[in-house]
């Protein structure tokens, strides 16, 4: 099957949009017609490296679209169903499943290769060489195979352009206040960094009844937009907000900080765990490089009794909190459509990885044309 998808050939290269062809899905996997596609900034570390992976790979990862055709073996979905893409499977029966911690599934092993499970490619180049896909989606191709345990079923009056941002960020960034955290009422949270995840940890604390939610970041556009989440204050930087968390908290610091910036490394989290009160904690979401250093005083964690929380997918169970986030929306108690700062065609891919980097956009989404 023909298809068309942008694809990362070098590390450091751009990506480079071209004709594909896409293989049959097997006994337990789904064909998808993709719809609509979020630029998450995790598709950008495969770009610089940062994210070791085995390349070329068909990029994208937070995608919805429809079910066009299903394996003999498939039972969670149906052809016609809306679904959004899991970037790590939920098989349901591994020990992480079973104990309700099915965002570390033990199916998430060897993504790096963008292969199925079974270790077959799914995508093509016109000579027939193999190429992966990110997380086995690769959501920037108008189609794409995947295995069930990476589709969640969606309710079909959600929009695809805002159904696919549930799929990453919106999950990622609410579960790192709600489940990460936790953040409880009364608490006083910083959130550094306001993109696709960050403005989503605003929402989930808030929504975890945070009196106050402090953003930092360093795009005056992102300060602006922080208060549309539910920020109650917002600085160009760390220090600029000293002066108003020490007032805030007594000068003990906040009670969560969360880490949401597009790369980290060991001076900004220690920066941040410095902001982090007496039992408070840093929750730590942004991947960075594989250095093994962090500045921070291992008195701290003692003597104040502080800790540091990593989050992959927000800690949360995609398969239940997508709907569920998906069902808030439409209750009007969490926002998509604020999120979404401007649209692009696949043909686009490269603006839009440019306006990211400028952070000109909360989040882009690709919609695919058909």
């Amino acid at each position: 099957m023909r298809i068309r998808g942008a694809v990362i050939h070098e590390v450091g290269k751009q990506w480079q949009v071209q004709d594909l062809e896409l293989g049959e899905p097997g006994p337990e996997e789904i064909r998808v017609k993709v719809m609509a596609s979020g630029l998450c900034h995790s598709d950008d570390h495969f770009v610089t490296g940062d994210i070791p992976v085995t390349l070329p790979m068909v990029g994208g990862h937070e995608g919805a679209g429809i079910v066009e055709a299903v394996g003999e073996k498939v039972t969670r979905v149906k052809v016609g169903d809306h679904i959004a893409t899991l970037f790590i499977p939920a098989c349901g029966r591994c020990k992480y499943c079973a104990t309700g911690r099915s965002y570390i599934c033990d199916n998430g092993a060897g993504m790096e290769h963008g292969r199925s499970l079974d270790g077959t490619a799914n995508f093509f180049d016109l000579d027939g060489n193999e190429i992966g896909g990110v997380t086995r989606l690769g959501t920037f191709a108008n189609y794409l195979i995947c295995h069930e345990n990476q589709a969640v079923k969606l309710p079909e009056d959600i929009p695809f352009e805002l159904a696919c941002l549930a799929s990453c960020g919106v999950a990622t960034g609410w579960g790192a206040a709600v489940n990460g955290g936790p953040v409880r009422p009364g608490d006083v949270v910083l959130v550094v960094g306001l993109g696709g995840v960050g403005a989503n940890a605003v929402q989930g604390a808030k929504h975890a009844g945070a009196d106050h939610i402090i953003v930092v970041d360093p795009s005056p556009y992102k300060q602006e937009r922080a208060a549309d989440f539910g920020a109650t204050a917002a600085f160009g930087s760390l220090e600029e907000a000293s002066e108003r968390i020490a007032h805030l908290t007594n000068g003990q610091g906040v009670d969560v900080g969360i880490v949401t910036v597009g790369r980290v490394d060991g001076d900004i989290i220690g920066q941040v765990f410095e902001k982090v009160g007496k039992a408070g904690r840093l929750v730590l979401v942004s991947v960075g490089s594989y250095e093994k250093q962090l500045t921070i005083s291992p008195q701290d964690l003692t003597n104040f009794a502080k800790s540091i929380q990593g989050v992959m997918y927000g800690n949360c169970n995609p398969v239940v909190d997508i709907p569920r986030l998906l069902n808030m929306y439409k209750n009007g108690t969490l926002k998509l459509e604020e999120l979404v700062t401007r649209r692009y065609r696949l043909d686009e891919i490269n603006d839009a990885v440019a306006d990211m980097h400028a952070s000109r956009n909360i989040r882009g989404v690709v919609i695919h044309e058909h």
